[in-house]
């Protein structure tokens, strides 16, 4: 909801200081955010009509050279550090809660959770040819990465489950349609499923 009295138009100001501000806006707005945030909330901090995606690529182009870049996932923008400088911020702070450390395993039970949901653990043992441990699901659970979907309807009505935004962000995703081709499920020795 805008704020009474928030001057979204600048009228008063030039074109190109104008164009400026809404710029600074929206940084402000993804600097604020720990979440990637979308297109209709960033257009509340900008003139009607302006083009808040021509808007954010001037301010990618303006902050080339920084530490940080704007990326777009999971429907919307955040800031991000640049890769280059993980060890940095790994040898300064303790990020260790925050680094996935996730087995190549866990990454092959993640895709196939994205390409197959809703799945359920069945569906999982049905792809992978073995059963798929509770621990692993409890982990992938607990970080964000997955969230249950709706129960499946055969008999028993088994959980299914689903990637989350949190999956998006972890692997700079603006949404499933950016996943890698299936056939790479297969060449990392998946059964076709």
């Amino acid at each position: 909801m805008a704020e009474s009295g928030f001057d979204r138009e600048l009228a008063d100001l030039p074109p190109e200081l104008r164009w400026r501000e809404w710029m600074r806006r929206i940084e402000a707005v993804l600097f604020a955010s720990a979440s990637p945030v979308p297109r209709e909330d960033l257009s509340r901090v900008v003139g009607q009509g302006a083009s808040v995606d021509l808007l954010v690529e001037d301010l990618a182009v303006d902050l080339e050279g920084r530490a940080f870049e704007i990326a777009q996932v999971a429907g919307g923008w955040m800031f991000r550090t640049r890769p280059v400088y993980a060890p940095a911020i790994r040898a300064a702070a303790d990020v260790g809660d925050q680094l996935l450390d996730l087995s190549n395993f866990d990454i092959a039970v993640l895709a196939a959770i994205a390409y197959h949901q809703p799945v359920t653990r069945d569906g999982l043992k049905d792809i992978f040819g073995k059963e798929i441990n509770r621990e692993l699901i409890g982990r992938l659970h607990a970080r964000g990465l997955i969230g249950t979907g709706p129960r499946s309807p055969q008999r028993g009505a088994p959980y299914t489950f689903v990637t989350t935004e949190q999956f998006l962000v972890a692997f700079g995703l603006d949404s499933l349609r950016d996943l890698p081709d299936r056939e790479l499920l297969e060449d990392a020795g998946l059964k076709d499923g």
